[in-house]
């Protein structure tokens, strides 16, 4: 143990000296200066996500949300990713630019404005490259080029899509489109999902400073499968263009081909300048919920790049949730979506941007029906969620996988997250039409699912709890624990609609089983006897559920636990509820310690984003995002939701922090500040 912690304060030291090495000033940017060891970050609007790469013109994956086929035939499902249509070539003078001929790389993220910037020279030519997922266009990005040479050169550039090797059936082609005297050069790339389930189609074109296409300008690659123009330009003077492309799919699109060729004809009548100013104006309007960190401008880089990724991975009116990687990858948990979305990334969207929030909500409301299915199968009532969700709203876990039909805490996670949504907005036509028929089923599921003992208490047997390394338990501290906020939590809605609660949910709830050691410490599980733990359970209690509240009884099971967490595998998050609990207890520098180690030895170079664990590599991982921020919003900055709406109890700030902004908070865009 010794050995770990020394390894993780020295991992600390050296990341912190190389962010700042390779940080700018501006805090909301960060800059990379190295290719090696590089982990991409995704520039993402919710519907796609551009995963980026090392390499000038290329991103390495892009991401369709809530899109998903077999991963292989007779899997799971997987998210799918579409043709890799960013795929430009450039040649100066006839010779092509590459790694290994271009110097003083450099690569920006701007996460006000959402873009990534790489920058270098090669044949005494500067070259920019900045990509965009546009946030006003959905299944829009925009790529945009501006290329200074030092003398007069002939610059030619090439762009031909690129298929991920999990796509069918694979085609591509250039054609010339014309309205009157508009024209419309564009390359079209088709494929198919694996199995067959979906179709994808991308468009892309150029887009060039004047807005105008002639006939001959741009031109068909001899294989026909991309677009091609040649400009001569002067030494000294800039000149920019940019590609504009689009993905559609039969998922969203009964014809995705045309409609992806309508997006980038329309985009082909505005400039360049307006694209981009309609997306900054969208990231402006978001980041008017923001937290402001002074005094420690990491703190500030760290915490902003969490609520950059949180704000990149959903989009309003979208119906979609979050998987725990968000979109930065295709084979982190197949793009599923579990507990993370409502327990931990929900929490900090909820507090700061209502419609972001909704979309997770609706993500369930649209899967009802599947969840109530998936009960009666299992002969329960009322609805019982999925472990891993897709599209379908069935069961998408690995069927070797024990938490696929175990862990089901996941029911009492989603409809605490659906009466918190009632509790932010005081909606209560929402909350009739669509919160109470999921909070109402999720309450008849958890009263037939618990078992009466003799002496008149109730038990939960046979499940998965927040702990995953103890499967096949009783009783587990969380399980009981959820399910019991979920039973109150529909008495307490149906009573605002003045609805008759079920009959037993109040009195099952107030029944459920809690095993406790001798000195007073709750037990993970009926039969918990010491084992090192995955991550935080019996302490999810205390925050957020706020079934123990005695201080006391708080410290005794943070003191027991801490130290059973599994430092080297154990996912970020567990860190992030010692770090509120902390907080609230008024102990600013244990806390900060624990908020610190939630999310620093998971940074990784060049941006800093969050793998799951110490130990792994698979960043991004978003619901690490959500712990953290948690840790500010709910534990240095006293925040609360209750039954009253969102409130404020004494903030505390480490010594690192002078000040702490959160602003924008609920639907009266509150504005709270400790010092």
């Amino acid at each position: 143990m010794k050995q770990l912690i020394a390894v993780f304060f020295l991992f600390t030291l050296l990341f912190t000296f190389s962010a700042r090495a390779s940080g700018t000033d501006d805090e909301w940017e960060i800059q990379a200066d190295s290719q090696n060891n590089y982990n991409g970050v995704t520039l993402a609007n919710g519907r796609i996500g551009l995963v980026s790469s090392p390499i000038l013109f290329h991103i390495s994956e892009i991401i369709l949300n809530g899109v998903y086929d077999k991963e292989y035939a007779g899997g799971v499902s997987r998210v799918v990713r579409a043709p890799l249509f960013t795929r430009l070539t450039l040649r100066i003078n006839g010779e092509e630019v590459n790694s290994s001929n271009t110097t003083d790389w450099h690569q920006t993220l701007n996460m006000r404005h959402a873009s990534l910037t790489t920058t270098g020279r090669s044949r005494n030519t500067r070259i920019s490259y900045t990509l965009r997922a546009l946030r006003h266009l959905p299944y829009l990005m925009l790529g945009e080029v501006a290329v200074t040479p030092e003398q007069d050169i002939e610059l030619e550039v090439v762009n031909a899509p690129q298929y991920p090797e999990e796509l069918q059936n694979c085609r591509t082609h250039y054609k010339m489109m014309r309205d009157g005297k508009a024209y419309f050069p564009v390359t079209v790339a088709e494929a198919e999902s694996r199995t067959g389930m979906h179709r994808i189609s991308t468009c892309t074109s150029f887009l060039f400073d004047d807005n105008c296409h002639t006939e001959r300008e741009v031109t068909g690659t001899p294989q026909n499968d991309g677009m091609s123009f040649k400009r001569k330009l002067t030494g000294g003077e800039t000149y920019r263009f940019a590609l504009i492309g689009a993905v559609c799919t039969s998922h969203n699109f009964y014809d995705a081909k045309n409609e992806a060729e309508r997006m980038v004809v329309y985009a082909l009548q505005q400039s360049m300048d307006a694209l981009t100013e309609g997306h900054n104006k969208a990231w402006e309007h978001l980041w008017e919920s923001d937290i402001l960190i002074e005094g420690c401008p990491q703190d500030q880089q760290d915490v902003r790049l969490a609520l950059y990724h949180l704000y990149s991975f959903q989009r309003k009116g979208s119906r979609l949730s979050i998987s725990p990687m968000g979109l930065s990858t295709s084979t982190g948990y197949n793009g599923h979506i579990f507990w993370d979305s409502e327990f931990w990334m929900y929490p900090p969207v909820l507090l700061l941007n209502q419609n972001l929030a909704r979309a997770h909500i609706d993500y369930r409301t649209d899967r009802l029906k599947a969840a109530q299915r998936r009960a009666a199968n299992y002969g329960y009532e009322g609805a019982m969620y999925p472990w891993e969700s897709d599209d379908s709203g069935e069961e998408a876990t690995p069927t070797w996988c024990l938490t696929g039909p175990l862990e089901q805490h996941i029911t009492a996670d989603i409809a605490i997250a659906f009466w918190n949504y009632f509790r932010v907005t005081r909606d209560t036509g929402w909350l009739r039409r669509e919160g109470y028929p999921v909070i109402k089923a999720a309450a008849d599921f958890w009263v037939s699912r618990c078992t009466r003992n003799d002496d008149g208490s109730y038990s939960i047997r046979n499940v998965v709890g927040a702990d995953e390394y103890a499967p096949n338990v009783n009783d587990n501290a969380f399980t009981n624990g959820s399910a019991k906020v979920a039973l109150l939590s529909a008495v307490k809605a149906a009573e605002v609609l003045g609805e008759q609660p079920g009959e037993s949910w109040a009195s099952v709830a107030e029944a459920l089983k809690f095993h406790y050691m001798p000195d007073g410490t709750m037990a993970e599980h009926a039969d918990y006897k010491g084992e090192m733990i995955k991550q935080a359970d019996v302490n999810l209690l205390a925050y957020p559920l706020q079934l123990v509240s005695q201080p006391e009884a708080i410290r005794r099971d943070l003191n027991y636990y801490e130290s059973r967490i599994d430092r080297e595998n154990g996912p970020a998050m567990g860190f992030s509820i010692l770090s509120i609990l902390e907080s609230r207890m008024g102990n600013a520098e244990k806390a900060y310690r624990f908020f610190k180690r939630a999310y620093l030895p998971n940074k990784r170079p060049p941006f800093g984003v969050l793998s799951e664990s110490p130990a792994s590599n698979n960043p991004y991982f978003a619901t690490g995002a959500g712990g953290l921020l948690q840790a500010v919003l709910f534990g240095f900055g006293g925040l609360e939701l209750t039954d009253e709406g969102i409130i404020q109890h004494q903030g505390i700030l480490p010594e690192a922090w002078k000040s702490l902004t959160i602003r924008g908070v609920g639907p009266e865009k509150k504005t709270y500040i400790i010092r």
